[in-house]
């Protein structure tokens, strides 16, 4: 073999030398992987935590999850400098439906594409010509069954670490503080390569030129189907689960070619999930505690030690182990005192349910599906454009549990980052360090509620029912009916599903106001109808008492967004009507809220330009109330307009009003027409 051919180990040691190849184990590559990408700083629930952008992207990413993957980061980034972390596995523990396994299989689907990066691959090493020793038949080469480093053989290649030292420095020119490194990640040859090696000396009378003429360098094998490199076990019940399925076992095959009954080749470790990701790969152990006690016993023992271990036998691996579990099965392992030491061995991350029903939004546009929908009869199914509001808002309001300081919608409010009257994001903060300081895991702040997978289940409801599809659309307002009967099938507990019903009925009354809002702007003829007039109402309330007002009352002010001098005319009535409408009856109420406003709009503007107001429901609503009164005297006459079309002039509004609806809000005939029954109703009125 000629020197320059790559796959020996001189060529794999230059290519280390000259940083064209890496010596990193499991935790380090992932740790450079995650804070080699982009971090931002956000403020999550009033705390500021770090986003890292390589979960972020990626057609279907991970939502939210910021505490959990800031946990994670700080876990890995401990290991790999050297702390305690490195002795535990990671465990995120939770509810189901939350989010854990699609977390655990995006950060394996990301190592995946990192390590097929030149410069990131793992290399592993093989014995060839082996058929020539006479005591291994007709197997010509045996592979480092743990996908051992290059580097840990070149560690190794002398009995004496010292002239092992010299050796690397001597021929490689390693420096000594280069040498320092690679052994402050320091593993024995695992048992088969440490016997074949010793085989090959024995055979080569220790020449260690003619020895490594045994040795060819190969690059570890990425396929996912493998499950080299990102591995999971899944729990099995307990007949048909052993030690062998993460271990390995003697294998009939070898022992037919093996003459020497002590080589520790005859076991078959690749028959176990442990050793296949063991050349500093991720183990993922799904629901971990669901396992029988002897396969728990077995992982305590691989996460202290880090080595596979059969009849004396050993096999360091490095391997970054990642489990999931659910709270129930969780509890049930705490529960049994004896288990404490397996727990002990244990990052606990306690995951939470999504809470923001802004990035909910994101959530449940996974859940409805980005594929085109479509009917049994095979027609398209149109979306309504208030469904993922109407599913959003309702499954994230199960998720808040109840508080004396807080009433849920100021709560979801709070928690998306928006403005909720006098309330302030400090107040939420202490509500959920409150209940974070309960011993019952399931009484924390987010913990309980409806999970994904029903989110999913409600969407399947609404798209079988039959309505969606003589319709041809899937209707908002139907998914609450299909939120009802799953919260009715699927929750088992009394309390919460009291709650939870009571839950979806406040999701309907912020459904109402939305719709309020709708028909104004398909009234107004145009998408962005309140929009405009909420901000006439903070504009005129900032420039009410500007010095420059003449006697016509007009005001000039620079647009934040454009930049441009616009000029406004102050209407005292509309302001004051307005607050009215707010319940502010004197003059105090009303300047008070007036410089709230002021202050908001002097926080948000200067952080986003483009902040609009329609987070502050009250006002949006207000606003609502007071130009539909003006425009047609009153919501109670276009609700009369719209369902009484017997004159011309009633029928001509209507078909404008669908017209609109259908050219610019984004709607279909079929959720246009039950939009504005809905409309006409009284039901949910808040």
């Amino acid at each position: 073999m000629t020197a320059n051919s790559n796959a020996d180990l001189a060529s794999h040691l230059t290519a280390v030398k000259n940083e064209e190849r890496r010596f990193e184990n499991a935790f380090q590559g992932v740790a450079r992987m995650v804070l080699e990408n982009n971090i931002e700083k956000v403020v999550v629930n009033g705390k500021t935590t770090y986003d890292f952008s390589i979960f972020r992207e990626g057609r279907k990413h991970v939502i939210g999850m910021y505490d959990e993957i800031n946990s994670f980061v700080s876990y890995v980034k401990d290991a790999a400098e050297g702390g305690s972390s490195k002795e535990m596995a990671y465990v995120l523990v939770g509810e189901p439906g939350n989010g854990k396994t699609f977390f655990v299989e995006f950060l394996c689907a990301c190592y995946r594409q990192f390590l097929s990066q030149d410069g990131n691959r793992k290399y592993t090493f093989r014995f060839k010509n082996m058929d020539q020793f006479g005591e291994y038949g007709r197997i010509k080469s045996v592979e480092s069954q743990t996908y051992e480093d290059p580097m840990v053989l070149a560690m190794n290649l002398f009995d004496d670490r010292n002239e092992t030292r010299e050796y690397l420095a001597k021929t490689f020119g390693f420096t000594e503080d280069e040498i320092e490194t690679f052994y402050e990640d320091y593993r024995p040859l695992g048992a088969c390569s440490g016997y074949i090696w010793n085989d090959i000396r024995a055979h080569t009378d220790g020449k260690i030129d003619e020895m490594l003429k045994y040795v060819e360098i190969i690059p570890v094998p990425l396929t996912e189907s493998l499950g080299t490199v990102t591995g999971k076990y899944p729990a099995k019940d307990k007949i048909t689960s052993s030690a062998v399925d993460l271990l390995g076992e003697e294998s009939i095959q070898r022992l037919l070619h093996i003459t020497d009954t002590n080589n520790p080749y005859r076991f078959d470790l690749r028959r176990g999930a442990l050793a296949r990701v063991a050349g500093g790969g991720i183990h993922f152990s799904d629901e971990i505690y669901k396992n029988k006690k002897d396969l728990v016993q077995v992982y305590l023992g691989v996460i202290q030690n880090r080595s596979i271990e059969i009849d004396g036998y050993k096999w360091p691996i490095d391997t970054l182990i990642v489990a999931t579990s659910n709270n129930s099965e969780f509890n049930r392992f705490l529960s049994e005192k004896e288990e404490a030491p397996i727990v002990d061995r244990c990052r606990i991350c306690y995951v939470s349910h999504n809470t923001n029903y802004k990035l909910q939004r994101q959530l449940t546009a996974y859940a409805i599906g980005s594929e085109s929908r479509t009917t049994i009869n095979r027609d398209d199914l149109h979306q309504d454009p208030n469904l993922n509001y109407a599913a959003s808002v309702a499954v994230v309001l199960t998720r808040l549990p109840a508080s004396e300081k807080l009433t849920p919608i100021e709560t979801m409010k709070l928690g998306a980052g928006e403005v909720a009257g006098e309330k302030s994001i400090k107040t939420l903060a202490e509500v959920i360090d409150t209940l974070n300081q309960e011993p019952d895991i399931t009484k924390r702040f987010g913990q309980r509620g409806l999970g994904q997978r029903n989110l999913g289940r409600a969407i399947q409801l609404l798209v079988e029912g039959s309505e969606t599809n003589e319709g041809q659309c899937m209707f908002a307002y139907d998914v609450y009916t299909s939120l009802e009967r799953i919260i009715l099938d699927y929750v088992s507990e009394a309390n919460d599903r009291t709650k939870y019903l009571e839950d979806v009925k406040i999701a309907k009354g912020l459904y109402r106001e939305r719709i309020m809002t709708e028909m104004f702007n398909a009234y107004m003829d145009e998408p962005l109808a309140i929009r405009k007039d909420v901000m006439n109402y903070v504009n005129m309330i900032i420039g009410i008492d500007a010095e420059n007002l003449g006697p016509d009352k007009m005001w000039k002010y620079k647009d934040p967004q454009t930049g441009e001098l616009r000029a406004l005319k102050i209407d005292e009535r509309y302001v004051k009507s307005v607050e009215e409408r707010l319940g502010l009856k004197t003059e105090e109420q009303r300047e008070t809220f007036r410089t709230s406003i002021r202050k908001i709009y002097g926080q948000k503007i200067s952080v986003d330009p483009n902040y609009d107001f329609m987070d502050n429901l009250e006002l949006v609503k207000a606003v609502t109330d007071v130009r539909l009164k003006s425009d047609i005297a009153g919501a109670g006459s276009l609700i009369g307009a719209l369902a009484n079309r017997t004159n011309e002039e009633n029928q001509k509004l209507y078909d404008r009003m669908v017209e609109t609806m259908l050219g610019k809000l984004g709607y279909c005939r079929t959720c246009a027409q039950k939009t504005i029954e809905y409309f006409c109703t009284q039901e949910d009125e808040n």
